[in-house]
């Protein structure tokens, strides 16, 4: 399980990813002045290990993830969902999946062919935005982590509408 912690007093969209254990896994710097609504993932030693930025222009909302110098995924919302929100993780090769839930509640879980392989709660955090993560054991944490930054982005996009 991980745990995405917004920090205080911090200019821009900054989070620390931390293990059940509290151990820094990742930092998340939001950069402020990006044009493009851009997060960096950080390792503990401050060096990239992957990006999430909003894509300006697109039919729909639409979020790539680079992993290294590789684009790794396309986080895209689905056009029209009556019964809460769809995302779909576009990954190179057969192997999509699907985020569903309830954005503006942050529930919702991440599936590939039916299966749930992570799910995401913000429940039990009120006091500031804080996500436990649990993801299954062989799936790209690295992936459904900046996943879950996305959709942060795009509720953050709602919030502000």
């Amino acid at each position: 399980m991980y745990l995405i912690k917004e920090r205080f007093f911090d200019i821009g969209d900054d989070f620390d990813i931390t293990d059940e254990d509290g151990r820094l896994v990742l930092h998340v710097d939001g950069k402020v002045l990006s044009l493009r609504g851009r997060l960096v993932l950080e390792d503990p030693e401050g060096r990239e290990v992957a990006s999430v930025h909003r894509q300006l222009i697109s039919l729909r909302e639409t979020y790539t993830i680079t992993v290294g110098d590789q684009k790794a995924a396309e986080v895209k919302k689905k056009f029209f969902t009556p019964f809460g929100d769809r995302f779909t993780i576009d990954v190179p090769g057969p192997d999509d999946l699907t985020m569903k839930g309830d954005l503006f509640d942050h529930e919702y879980s991440v599936e590939r062919g039916g299966r749930e392989v992570a799910n995401v709660s913000k429940r039990w955090f009120k006091i500031r935005d804080t996500y436990a993560v649990r993801i299954g054991d062989g799936e790209d944490h690295l992936l459904i982590l900046a996943a879950v930054l996305a959709l942060d982005m795009a509720g953050s996009r709602k919030d502000d509408d």
